[in-house]
């Protein structure tokens, strides 16, 4: 089956570069877009690059965690300079591979243990797609809960399934997995049989599966995967899997760790670092078991994977400049500051990120490089998930699950017909000039309108890319929108305003910095306001004016706000929590901003003209 649902390619008159118009011939910095998968990478990255790289005019936008984004993005003909993606694989970017720098002979590359960059080159020899620092996923395990019950922790599958059948004896679940999540039955279906998916056979299938293309649909071969399923049926079998597991979540999973219930719980590194850190439980990692400790394995995945827009090749200088900020985030430092304090592992060579305690059990694992990545395709996700319900609800056992995981693998689906919601008949460009951004302004306005409010105001970057001329689906209009946006509104006055643009703009006494790049300048619709920009990274809010008149301090006004409460208001990200007065008069509201933003445009609206809404005095 196809990996992707390809659209028609939308007919576009102009095209629009992300960051064109900063870069002009009285500025000799250059200028780099770089989307961020999410915005954790803005904690300590983002900052981090801009102070390593001054000559750099970086434009960062938190973007969609999907390569269907970048791919609809792609054939819009608007990628950004640097792509990151945390759920990816081959076959889902192949759509890209022509747009996408080959950087098989970088130093980055050569960086790598060669078994962990293998698995992003083409059968070309390209080398798209760089993964960062590895997130851990294996078992958790309660060490105190072992030490009450005098059962030593398992170091091989057998020892784990005597583990399992003990804790059962006594009334308690040695293991427990939050199948409800996709992910969770995709990396308990491949975990339990990692040394079987690493054999030269499974390596083989693997790379023909990643390279894949309309012509040929892979599907699982007749060796290896049939003992996948063998293995995944006696696992259930000696985990005690139940068939209303199907509907457990991580919350429960995690409470019956914590509260004694469970000996053992799927997790990451990071929740085992989290679990000793909040709720002060004794645990360690437990690798993905095999017969000997030798055959031991830790399942990984990249916090991201990064790619670089082949355009770059064109301009010599930001060539150069692009490859200058790959080496400093593939460095050490560079990820230690993707990590910041997660408890994560290194795929390259030379980088030495410090190892958690949390991996006192499987530094064996980490010493023999057996660190898996998990094969993590679009339908990967989606077919693990309903096959191996399926197993666990006992719909059927290993032959039966094998045989329709390679059906929906290889059965070729007719495209989803996407309605298009409306067509745009003029864009508006990304770029955050003296007065704004006009696809920010567009998206603002229409929401105002749509809401009926006075004033709308958002306060983080409220947009992902260009507004674009021609047809849009729904999907695409709430890519358009960034992600998890959130809606506040209330009746205040003029003055009260003026106070909610210092809280969005100025610098608090404690240094915090609400504006931590340019394009997270407050968007604003019914009003109009001045900013200095006083050269530092930082601004100061100037006059604030409705329809050219200064705002009246006594004037109640119907105020909306759209933004991500966390990105503003968070200790770790911009640290600037809403003043009092107004967090008890701007309530939240429960509206999906994305279904309000497709209702305005349903049946062919246009969006609203963007406007000149803020003067930046430099």
């Amino acid at each position: 089956m196809k990996k992707r649902v390809i659209s028609t390619l939308m007919i576009m008159v102009m095209l629009f570069s992300l960051a064109g118009c900063k870069n002009n011939e009285n500025d000799n910095r250059v200028a780099i877009t770089m989307y961020l998968w999410d915005k954790s990478m803005s904690r300590e990255l983002t900052p981090w690059l801009e102070t390593q790289f001054p000559d750099i005019d970086f434009t960062f936008v938190v973007g969609y965690n999907t390569m269907d984004f970048y791919t609809d993005l792609n054939k819009r003909g608007s990628l950004p300079d640097i792509i990151t993606c945390r759920r990816f694989s081959l076959n889902d970017a192949s759509d890209m591979s022509d747009m996408l720098m080959d950087l098989s002979e970088t130093d980055v590359v050569g960086s790598y243990y060669d078994n962990y960059i293998e698995n992003n080159r083409e059968t070309g020899g390209a080398i798209r797609w760089l993964p960062m620092c590895a997130e851990v996923d294996g078992y958790i395990a309660n060490v105190d809960l072992f030490e009450k019950y005098g059962i030593p922790l398992p170091e091989n599958y057998a020892e784990f399934a005597e583990a399992c059948r003990r804790f059962d004896e006594l009334g308690l679940q040695c293991y427990v997995n939050d199948y409800r999540e996709d992910y969770s039955c995709m990396e308990a279906l491949q975990g339990c049989a990692i040394p079987e998916l690493m054999t030269m056979e499974g390596i083989m299938w693997r790379t023909e599966y990643e390279n894949e293309n309309l012509d040929v649909q892979v599907g699982l071969d007749e060796n290896v995967w049939p003992a996948v399923f063998d293995k995944f049926e006696q696992y259930m079998k000696d985990t005690m899997v139940e068939p209303e597991d199907v509907e457990m979540s991580f919350e429960i999973m995690k409470s019956d760790l914590v509260e004694g219930r469970a000996a053992i719980m799927r997790g990451t590194a990071n929740d085992c670092a989290l679990l000793r850190k909040e709720d002060n439980i004794n645990t360690v990692m437990l690798p993905y078991f095999g017969e000997t400790a030798k055959d031991n394995w830790l399942l990984t995945y990249p916090t991201c994977q990064v790619a670089v827009n082949r355009n770059v090749e064109q301009d010599e200088k930001k060539n150069a400049a692009v490859m200058q900020v790959l080496e400093a985030m593939f460095s050490e430092e560079g990820q230690k500051h993707v990590a910041v304090d997660n408890a994560v592992l290194s795929y390259n060579k030379n980088v030495n990120i410090e190892i958690n305690d949390v991996f006192s059990q499987v530094l064996d694992c980490i010493n023999s490089n057996h660190l898996y990545i998990r094969l993590a395709s679009a339908e990967m996700f989606s077919v693990s998930k309903n096959v191996v319900q399926n197993m666990i609800s006992g719909e059927y056992g290993a032959e039966e699950a094998y045989q329709d995981f390679h059906t929906q693998l290889t059965t070729v689906r007719e495209a989803e017909t996407s309605e298009y919601i409306t067509t745009q008949s003029t864009g508006y460009a990304y770029d955050f000039g003296e007065n704004g951004s006009g696809a920010a302004s567009a998206v603002i306005n229409t929401l105002r309108k749509q809401c009926g409010s006075d004033m709308a105001i958002g306060y983080s970057s409220v947009v992902t890319a260009p507004v674009f001329e021609g047809e849009y689906t729904r999907q695409q209009l709430n890519w358009l929108v960034a992600n998890r946006e959130s809606m506040r509104s209330g009746q205040i006055t003029g003055s009260e305003i003026k106070l909610l643009m210092e809280w969005l703009v100025n610098v608090k006494q404690d240094g915090s910095n609400p504006i931590r790049h340019e394009n997270f300048i407050p968007v604003t619709s019914g009003m109009e306001y001045a900013l200095t920009d006083n050269g530092d990274g930082t601004y100061t809010l100037g006059e604030i004016t409705v329809n050219g008149k200064l705002l009246d301090d006594h004037t109640v006004y119907s105020v909306a706000i759209f933004g991500d409460m966390d990105y503003i208001e968070a200790p770790f990200y911009c640290n600037c929590p809403m003043p009092e007065v107004l967090e008890a008069k701007m309530k939240a509201v429960d509206t999906n901003v994305y279904a309000l933003f497709n209702s305005a445009l349903e049946g062919g609206n246009p969006f609203e003209i963007p406007t000149e809404y803020v003067t930046i005095k430099r």
